[in-house]
């Protein structure tokens, strides 16, 4: 077996991030919505021995005009919670990774509803801390524009360090359940919390015992420069989005870098770029599909794409012409970076660029099982990933193929397990568990 081995999540919000997979042929169009297929998903993924089914989050309808929304099967889906809680009952080893805001929710509710997702799963919760790029989302909270991006990460690590405070309310041994004396509790095993900060005043304690992982697994997914900060000093998994190997080594780098100035442990962060996986017989039969699922996706719906990506109105642009100077937004940065750098590398016109962000212009490994396994497997010993959080292009198919495919051809080389060698979300990923910062 290979000293280093993948690590795979798989990214199922939308069950596949590309426009037109609802339109691919044998593709489920409700996939998104119907809990029938989301749950045979996530048990097909457990059975292929998957690290974790990762549900993100929006909470806003997208920021795309009617013409192109209409046109989406990105428009709505489960809130994460609500799913990953009856995901939970009818699976046994998969980790259940859920999105919530640190700028639109309260630590309270937030470290209550994930250690109450970590009971219920028997420690397979994890938490995906985002700042809301989405400027939409703070009309639905009483706000009448977003907080500015720097300061929304400077809320999150206040927010991060009150709802890890909260899940250390208990010790672990707490609550000893004592029949013949009458003590649930041992009060002198209790810390309140008494958080008196910039942005929250959160007494505590928690109300429901410490996690059965200690804390749920943090992800976290900013690639700005407060983002990687953010995730070096508390993050454990990072959904990277770098679009190419020589990318990723960067950025890997960079990170890891990171952790070792702040006195972490490289392997206590797992780095796990978003990857879309189309596999086919054949190399050629690979690219096929994924130029028909590209085919499939509507001029208004690229458009509306490339606006969000840019945080400008791209239907003002001349479609045939190359990108003009986008200044900079209270947006996600991230995105329009990287939409600008796909424009500049390929040189790609307006139109060309739309089509690409409104199918699915990240890093993608298109071929055959063999040819998929030797990039995964390059990205892995070269240092540009410690695995991927996998995106389909269409459901089932595409999943199936990955499952029945790919991961046996990953298995063979030694670099994907067998079997889980634990039954919590921190087994599967080598993460330790985190000590009670209030009871040693």
């Amino acid at each position: 077996m290979a000293s280093r081995q993948l690590h795979l999540g798989a990214f199922m919000r939308p069950t596949s991030l590309h426009t037109g997979a609802w339109r691919y042929p044998g593709a489920f169009p409700d996939s998104n919505f119907n809990l029938a297929h989301l749950t045979a998903f996530a048990q097909r993924l457990e059975a292929a021995k998957f690290d974790a089914f990762f549900m993100a989050d929006h909470l806003a309808v997208l920021n795309m005009p009617v013409e192109a929304l209409k046109r989406s099967h990105t428009v709505t889906s489960f809130e994460p919670f609500t799913l990953l809680s009856t995901l939970a009952a009818v699976t046994e080893r998969i980790g259940l990774i859920a999105t919530a805001s640190t700028t639109f929710e309260a630590p309270y509710h937030v470290a209550r509803r994930f250690a109450s997702l970590d009971h219920l799963s028997g420690g397979r919760a994890g938490w995906n801390i985002v700042t809301t790029s989405n400027p939409d989302a703070a009309l639905n909270f009483g706000l009448d524009e977003h907080m500015e991006h720097d300061e929304r990460y400077v809320r999150a690590r206040e927010f991060y360090d009150v709802v890890t405070g909260l899940w250390d309310s208990f010790a672990d041994d707490a609550f000893c359940r004592d029949v013949a004396s009458g003590l649930y509790f041992d009060p002198e095993r209790l810390h309140v919390l008494n958080h008196k900060g910039t942005y929250f005043s959160v007494r505590g304690p928690l109300n429901i015992a410490r996690p059965v992982q200690g804390w749920p697994v943090v992800v976290q997914a900013g690639a700005s420069e407060a983002g990687r900060q953010l995730a070096a000093e508390t993050a454990e998994v990072i959904f990277a989005a770098a679009p190419d190997l020589a990318s990723g080594r960067a950025f890997y780098a960079d990170v890891k870098g990171r952790l070792d100035r702040l006195g972490r442990p490289r392997g206590h962060l797992k780095i796990l770029p978003g990857a879309f996986v189309v596999v086919g017989d054949t190399v050629q039969e690979a690219r096929e599909k994924r130029a028909r699922l590209d085919s499939l996706v509507h001029e208004e719906s690229a458009i509306a794409a490339l606006s969000i990506a840019l945080g400008h109105d791209a239907s003002r642009f001349d479609p045939n012409g190359p990108l003009p100077d986008i200044p900079e937004t209270n947006d996600s940065r991230s995105a329009r970076e990287r939409a600008i750098e796909l424009a500049r590398r390929e040189g790609l016109t307006v139109r060309q660029l739309a089509q690409r962000l409104g199918g699915y212009a990240g890093l993608a490994f298109v071929g055959t099982p063999s040819s998929i396994a030797d990039e995964m497997q390059e990205w892995l010993e070269s240092e540009g990933s410690d695995g991927f959080n996998i995106m389909f292009p269409f459901l089932p198919a595409g999943l199936d193929d990955v499952v029945d495919r790919l991961v046996p051809e990953l298995q063979r080389r030694g670099i994907f397990r067998r079997d889980y060698a634990g039954t919590t979300l921190r087994d599967h990923l080598g993460l330790p568990r985190p000590p009670n910062q209030f009871f040693r």
